[in-house]
């Protein structure tokens, strides 16, 4: 109805064009988000992504079908995971993708079945970029592995047996790497799932570990080649022999609807508990040194971040990657407002302790771990303010802290020399406060590097 990104999540209806004169005709008018038509291949019915008549701004999308010239929506059968990604048709069947845990899976549903059937591979791993072909017969897709780089692989809708097309990767030299396991543990009324990376050439023994908690609060951690770059480069930490525990705490995708709305109104309480049993769980295996955590997240684990430093001590040191330590402060200050007040159940004037109880810095006198604030000075997802409140207050109570703003940065870094400063800003913070400290070689290149660009 506007053009305002706000208004897009939680708010879209479907229409149809007239190539030839242009007019439009509405065809799905509902609450809620609907988006993502495709036609059928007789041009008869049109599928959907669809919020099912109601806005669910924490995340929601079923399948619907409508016929091509409007009328009666019908929904179809409820995937596990209610978060369908539309690929297209073949027959009467669509086919989609959803995450599944800690992988990403194809699936296909008849319009008349019960439910949807797994296509291809078991085998934990990620696919996108899916593409099916003019005949619905063969589907194209990306499918990467926790050792396994992204290449392109095909499959016949009909087959479990996917072949790989492309060797992209084959010659691009690669080091020792640290391999990833899956772990499962409980916490609360919850079975929690998280992926923990050993140093390279782990052989036993305790060693530093680095809890990190990702985004969203929506997101997940999934078995994504884990030498890829990103925000925090995982392989990096490995080599510096850290391990690196990342789990999926109530909220996350993959696990269900009800599993995702779970940490609605309990922001850094069920969700705090889950992680710090994921971090138990890892001591207990004899892999996790106790008296060297560290903590690090970006957005919303950025604000787990800044929450879990108000409730306990055990981290020698965290990294908030642009953290949102003030929900009063930033419910009327980001672009998704929306989004927010979803998750706390209602508007600020509503439930303004709500909002209080859920913001670090209405805790921070609580915080003794050294914090990190890393932010990008042009973020309007977590507005820069987010992190200099949170550094301020951090100097003012007088904790150790630091903070890195990147230059032209909306809500992460894009700029690759921007991106690649990240990870060795973190290395150093922690090495700083008890971590692995960096090779000779290594720390004398950083020094040459400082000596020649000087601070930023």
């Amino acid at each position: 109805p506007d053009p305002r990104l706000n208004t897009g999540f939680s708010e879209s209806d479907l229409s149809t064009v007239a190539a030839a004169s242009g007019d439009s005709t509405a065809l799905v008018t509902q609450p809620g988000v609907d988006t993502s038509p495709r036609f059928s291949p007789d041009g008869s019915k049109v599928a959907f992504e669809t919020q099912s008549g109601r806005s669910e701004r924490v995340g929601l999308r079923d399948l619907a079908i409508v016929p091509a010239d409007g009328g009666t929506i019908r929904p179809l059968a409820h995937t596990d995971d209610r978060s369908v990604g539309l690929i297209g048709w073949h027959g009467e069947r669509l086919f989609f993708s959803e995450a599944a845990g800690t992988s990403r899976r194809l699936f296909s549903i008849g319009i008349e079945d019960p439910g949807p059937e797994v296509i291809g591979s078991l085998e934990p791993g990620v696919t996108s970029a899916v593409s099916l072909d003019p005949q619905g017969e063969n589907v194209a897709f990306v499918l990467q592995a926790d050792d396994q780089p992204a290449e392109v692989f095909v499959a016949a809708t009909d087959d479990d047996s996917p072949t790989r097309l492309s060797s992209l990767q084959q010659d691009v030299p690669r080091p020792p790497m640290g391999r990833t396991e899956e772990l499962v543990w409980t916490s609360g009324d919850y079975s929690i799932d998280g992926l923990l990376t050993y140093p390279v050439g782990y052989e036993g023994g305790r060693v530093p570990l680095i809890l990190l908690v990702h985004g969203g609060p929506a997101g997940a951690f999934s078995h994504s080649f884990t030498g890829a770059p990103g925000i925090y480069m995982l392989q990096t930490f490995a080599q510096h022999g850290y391990a690196v525990l990342r789990p999926n705490p109530r909220g996350s995708t993959g696990y269900g609807k009800e599993f995702r709305y779970a940490n609605v109104k309990d922001w850094g309480y069920g969700d705090y508990e889950d992680l710090m049993a994921g971090v138990d769980e890892a001591i207990a295996m004899g892999v996790a040194d106790a008296d060297r955590l560290f903590l690090m997240g970006w957005s919303y684990g950025g604000y787990m971040t800044s929450f879990a430093v108000t409730r306990t001590s055990r981290f020698r040191a965290a990294s908030m990657g642009a953290g949102l330590p003030n929900l009063v402060s930033m419910v009327h200050s980001t672009d998704i407002p929306d989004y927010l007040a979803a998750h706390m159940g209602g508007e600020l004037w509503e439930d303004y302790s709500a909002y209080e109880r859920h913001s670090a810095i209405h805790h921070i006198k609580n915080v003794t771990t050294p914090t990190q604030v890393i932010h990008g000075a042009r973020d309007l997802r977590v507005p820069f303010t987010q992190g200099q409140e949170f550094y301020v207050a951090l100097g003012r109570l007088g904790v150790e802290t630091e903070m890195i703003v990147y230059p032209r940065t909306p809500h992460g870094p894009r700029e690759p020399k921007l991106l690649m400063d990240v990870t060795p800003r973190i290395l150093d913070w922690f090495a700083r406060h008890g971590g692995p400290q960096p090779p000779e070689e290594e720390t004398s290149s950083e020094s040459a590097k400082s000596q020649a660009t000087g601070s930023e």
